[in-house]
């Protein structure tokens, strides 16, 4: 199953679908790219990390 790491928006709360207690970590989290969280991000409640660019070696 492919995943996408997302965040919460700023001054947005976003309920993790299997307990609605519990939000995504304000740091971000890899979770699975389905209907559930494709709907957060249109919603605007959640939005993808870019890739890390740490490790990169620069000229």
């Amino acid at each position: 199953m492919r995943t996408v790491d997302l965040k919460p928006a700023p001054g947005r709360d976003c309920p993790m679908p299997h307990n609605p207690r519990e939000l995504l970590p304000a740091g971000g989290a890899k979770v699975p790219r389905n209907a559930y969280w494709e709907r957060r991000i249109s919603d605007g409640d959640a939005v993808e990390q870019k890739a890390s660019t740490r490790g990169s070696k620069t000229p």
